[in-house]
Parts: C-alpha cells; sequence; structure tokens
C-alpha cells in the first residue's frame, strides 16, 4: 500500500530520485517481485550485473509457485464449478462437510488457498491474491484467519483500481470491526484506524465513493478515532468537504458536515493544525478573511505535494473562494463588492472570470422572495 505513494514522490520536481529508489528497494526487498527488486538494486549501485542471491530467489519463487498452482487446482476447480457452488449454504461448516464427503477436500486444502493468495500478493499479482483470498473467506471456518483475508482482498481490490469492489470490502471490513470486536475497544480502535487510512484511496479516487466514506469518516465512532489516534485525517475529510460545496452546498446534509467540521477543527486545533485546518479556523472559527486568503494560498501548495490530494487542487481553491465570498456576504449587511474581489479572488484568475463569480455568490446567498 506504501508503493503508490512512493511511485507519486518520484514524480514530484525536487524530490531526490535516487532516495525514492532506496525506499522502493526497502519496502520491496523481502517480497516476491524478484525481477523488479533486482533492478532497483542495479539502479542504486550503477550496476548491469544481477546478483546470484536475486538468480536463486527468482527460482525460488517460480517453484513455489507451480507448487501451489498444482496443490490449489482441485479446489480451485471446485469453487469454480456451478453445480458445486450451488450446493454451497451460508453454514461454512456444512460447507466444508460437504465438499469434504463429496469431494475429498480437506481443511489443509482450503488453508491453502490463504496461503497462496498471500504468496500471490507479494508477487504483486493482485488480481489473483484478491480471487484467492475470496474462495478461502467464503470457506475457511478460522475467524482470524478470515478477517486478514478480507484485509488482504480489499488492499488488492485497491492496488488493481478495482474501486466499486474495494466499497463492497471497506463495507464488509467495517461491519466485522463492529460487530466481531465489539468486547475490544483497543482492538476496534487500531483496526478502524487502518480502515480511515486505506479509504484514502477511493474516497478521492471514485466518485461514487465520496459521499459514502464521508458519512462513514463523520459518524460517532469514526470521528472519535480521527481524533483520538490520528488528526492528520482532517485535513482529507476538511479537502473531502470544501469540494463537495459544488454538489451538495444547499443540502441540509452538507450544511450539517460543514458544521462538525468545523466543530472538530476547533477542537483538534491544539492537537493538528495544517494550512487547510487552518483555512477552516480562519474562515469559520475567527471569521478572519485575510488569513482565510493567505491560508488558501498555502493549502493549495499542500495540496498539490499530496498523493491523494493533488489531482483535486483546483477544485479545492475555487470551492474555498466561493466559500470566502458567501460567508462575507452572510456576516455583512453592506457588502463591499471590491472587497470581496480582493480577498476572495486575489489567485491568478481571469478578471472577467472574477468578477462573475464573485457577483454569482452575492446572487446565491441572497435571501430570495418567498
Amino acid at each position: 500500500m506504501t508503493y503508490p505513494l512512493l511511485e507519486f514522490l518520484s514524480g514530484l520536481e525536487g524530490e531526490e530520485n535516487a532516495e525514492v529508489t532506496k525506499a522502493k528497494y526497502e519496502l520491496l526487498k523481502d517480497s516476491n517481485m524478484t525481477d523488479y527488486v533486482a533492478s532497483l538494486w542495479q539502479e542504486i549501485n550503477d550496476s548491469d550485473e544481477v546478483p546470484e542471491e536475486f538468480v536463486k530467489k527468482r527460482e525460488e519463487v517460480l517453484e513455489r509457485l507451480s507448487l501451489f498452482t498444482e496443490e490449489t487446482s482441485k479446489i480451485d476447480e471446485l469453487l469454480n464449478d456451478e453445480s458445486v457452488v450451488s450446493n454451497l449454504r451460508s453454514d461454512k461448516v456444512a460447507n466444508l462437510k460437504f465438499l469434504e464427503q463429496q469431494h475429498g477436500v480437506t481443511i489443509q486444502m482450503v488453508d491453502m488457498l490463504y496461503d497462496f493468495g498471500r504468496f500471490q500478493y507479494s508477487c504483486a499479482s493482485y488480481a489473483d491474491a484478491a480471487h484467492l483470498l475470496d474462495q478461502f473467506r467464503i470457506l475457511s471456518t478460522d475467524n482470524d484467519k478470515a478477517s486478514s483475508a478480507s484485509w488482504g482482498k480489499l488492499a488488492a481490490d485497491i492496488l488493481t483500481q478495482n474501486w466499486e469492489v474495494a466499497m463492497e470490502e471497506v463495507n464488509k471490513v467495517k461491519e466485522s470491526i463492529d460487530t466481531k470486536l465489539f468486547n475490544n475497544p483497543l482492538a476496534q480502535l487500531e483496526h478502524r484506524t487502518w480502515l480511515i487510512h486505506w479509504t484514502l484511496f477511493p474516497f478521492f479516487n471514485y466518485e461514487a465513493a465520496r459521499d459514502t466514506i464521508t458519512e462513514m469518516l463523520f459518524s460517532p465512532s469514526f470521528i472519535n478515532t480521527i481524533q483520538t489516534n490520528c488528526p492528520w485525517i482532517l485535513r482529507y475529510l476538511a479537502a473531502a468537504v470544501i469540494t463537495n460545496r459544488s454538489r451538495t452546498r444547499n443540502t441540509g446534509a452538507y450544511q450539517k458536515q460543514l458544521k462538525d467540521l468545523v466543530r472538530v477543527v476547533r477542537q483538534e486545533g491544539y492537537e493538528y493544525n495544517d494550512p487547510v485546518t487552518e483555512f477552516v479556523k480562519a474562515l469559520y472559527v475567527d471569521f478572519d478573511f485575510e488569513e482565510a486568503q493567505k491560508k488558501l494560498s498555502e493549502a493549495e501548495e499542500v495540496l498539490k505535494g499530496d498523493f491523494f490530494l493533488s489531482a483535486s487542487a483546483g477544485l479545492f481553491v475555487e470551492a474555498a473562494r466561493h466559500l470566502i465570498s458567501e460567508s462575507y456576504c452572510k456576516i455583512h449587511q453592506r457588502i463591499d463588492i471590491k472587497y470581496v474581489l480582493r480577498r476572495s479572488w486575489s489567485l491568478p484568475m481571469p478578471s472577467d472570470r472574477v468578477a462573475d463569480t464573485a457577483q454569482g455568490s452575492v446572487r446565491e446567498i441572497r435571501p430570495q422572495p418567498r
């Protein structure tokens, strides 16, 4: 899950590619991606030679791949046979008994699916890993391994950018945390923390997931997790709420989210802040429009260098400009359009668009006749 972030860093101006390459190597050196790891070693050491250790490990990986394929072929065929699958029920114990009696399937064969799935994940064969871990999860009665398989499948679906399926897995993992760990608050906190970080991938790459994840993060259990364990997530929650303005600004749900965001940013200001959260504080807590404009400029630079937010930096800035205009107009009985233009739209923008947009903001918040 860390590799995409390192790949992003390697494309940023000013980053030391040699350091990023070393970080990639350290991250992947124990994986089964032998050819790629060898190429990283060659790049780091400026060598055309491939050390014997990589050649030997490659042979071992291919041998294990062949062995896993052979040992899981029978159960894989069974789980792809409609006549067999149609006889499976929700009772895993009964399913295992049926498969054992009718087809000679053993617990060891089921566990082999899990081991093969982890092996394929280490080879970066994420689609195959997701398939194998899903098959294991269908049959296994080992709750700990089934939970681990769910996390592995979620990771594989994220890395293949299979966002729709990944969101289904997010909901399954969330449900598992809520139900199976209810007697272990510390484990719930840790698992929710991991889930929050992993959901950032679909959060900012899959439009259909935006509302679902925003609602989840604002739920009491998850907002408590953010405040307790990972307050830096407020940057992403703030960015999501602000960029949602153009889609949902007139709805009660959006206004509630904005209100909740301001409340949490105010509460957590002593624990965490960055230009994004400071923009929210300046605008909605201090009502300091000059400071809000200053923080917006800083926030734009921060977003451009953020793996998850770089693609939405422009949308954030434009939505934030509207919010500055709207907030100014809402708290003043007399509105100085020149001041609004200067404070809200001082960042580069064609002058004709500045005037039209600022005046549009004024019209949007003007009370309508009943």
